[in-house]
């Protein structure tokens, strides 16, 4: 079924659409959470809890979902995240009590682990070993373009009400659904299907993360949560740092982190494919982590508004380059595997969210500089993981892996 890009528009706008869609409904409520603290006379301990119950949620599922998705198709796991994610929303919107919230932001979780490795798997279907990272590039653009414009919408939603904005979110997300119903069509053959069912019902969630420390992934995997605990970390402190230290206003603070996004979503969907091409996923990989770790040391001394801008901007593009880059190389080397590696690429990404702003939040209240600096030197160690990373995509097959 793999077809050039512009052939399957349709489709690809769609699988695009499906991964926008939950980002953007997590950008919506970001401006109402405020009031809707008020309303529900919650601190911000219960706060943390709500976000961190999300991730761990979703560190759980992922390599479940991740089989699910060999197993069953990639079609069924797009639709029931979705139908899932209205469903969340849905009822956080609804919810009078905080129990019911908790169970919102599970469903969310749930739905996080089902999408991304999911629409993962199709794109990686669906498109040509050449094209993939293009393909890959476009996705990165539409999680970040969900977030950037996504607190925008919510706060001219949330004139007409508080809690319309978890609706709206939950309106958009069950149309997706009912789209992708009559549109997509599953990218495998029951044949296939069957195949890859017959090798997954053959493993288990500790067969998943053994298989995860073969090197033709492993290196790839701890970058995968090296990306996610310093984007964390760095996004969990940002506002506060620039609050505290340079006294900006929570406008200044949008306008950065509004003008950082767009600049990466325009590399990711306009230059990012040419990268790849000109200098491969290791060496792309290499250069944003170098340029990151530069860059997270500059956030702590840097003193004016324009270069913090400057500086936000290029990290944050260093952190949307990484992510396509990453995925793009996993989806090569996964084979037939696509769920599997989407999933554990799911679970190494939860375990860096986790991770991250716990430990950033601590360090802040230490020194406000330390999370910056301590992001720096994961990222410098992902960096030197990159050396010892020797398996050439030529060299992967990923269908003769075998473990346990």
């Amino acid at each position: 079924m793999q077809k050039p890009i512009k052939e399957q528009k349709m489709i690809i706008i769609i699988l695009l659409s499906n991964i926008f869609i939950p980002f953007l409904g997590i950008g919506l409520i970001i401006p109402v959470m405020p009031s809707f603290i008020n309303i529900m006379d919650l601190s911000g301990q219960t706060m943390g809890y709500l976000v961190a119950v999300f991730a761990v949620t979703q560190l759980l599922v992922s390599p479940i979902a991740g089989r699910f998705v060999d197993q069953f198709g990639r079609k069924k796991m797009i639709i029931i995240g979705l139908f899932l994610f209205g469903v969340s929303e849905l009822i956080f919107g609804l919810g009078t009590h905080v129990s019911v919230l908790y169970v919102s932001r599970m469903l969310g979780g749930v739905c996080a682990a089902l999408i991304m490795p999911g629409v993962t798997a199709y794109i990686a279907d669906v498109t040509s070993i050449k094209e993939r990272s293009k393909a890959m590039g476009y996705m990165s653009a539409a999680i970040s373009t969900g977030f950037i414009i996504g607190p925008g919408i919510g706060g001219f939603i949330a004139e007409y009400g508080i809690r319309m904005p978890f609706y709206f979110a939950a309106a958009i997300a069950f149309l997706a659904c009912i789209i992708s119903i009559f549109i997509l069509k599953e990218p495998l053959t029951k044949e296939q299907l069957a195949e890859i069912s017959a090798n997954s019902k053959r493993s288990n969630i500790l067969r998943d993360f053994k298989k995860s420390l073969h090197p033709s992934y492993f290196i790839a995997f701890v970058i995968v949560f090296v990306l996610a605990f310093g984007l964390s970390a760095y996004e969990t402190v940002f506002s506060l740092f620039s609050d505290h230290k340079f006294g900006f206003t929570p406008k200044d603070i949008a306008v950065i982190i509004t003008i950082s996004s767009i600049f990466g979503v325009l590399v990711q969907l306009f230059l990012f494919g040419k990268m790849v091409d000109t200098l491969g996923e290791k060496k792309l990989i290499q250069i944003c982590l170098v340029v990151g770790t530069i860059l997270a040391v500059a956030s702590a001394v840097v003193s004016s508004f324009l270069m913090v801008l400057i500086v936000a901007s290029i990290i944050f593009l260093a952190f949307d380059l990484l992510r396509p880059a990453l995925t793009t190389y996993l989806s090569r080397a996964a084979g037939k595997e696509q769920g599997f590696v989407a999933g554990m690429n799911s679970t190494y990404t939860s375990l860096g969210n986790i991770v991250g702003p716990a430990l950033g939040g601590m360090l802040f209240d230490v020194n406000i500089h330390y999370p910056y600096l301590f992001a720096a030197v994961i990222m410098f160690l992902g960096f030197g993981l990159t050396f010892i990373w020797k398996v050439s995509l030529a060299e992967v097959d990923a269908d003769t892996i075998k473990i346990g």
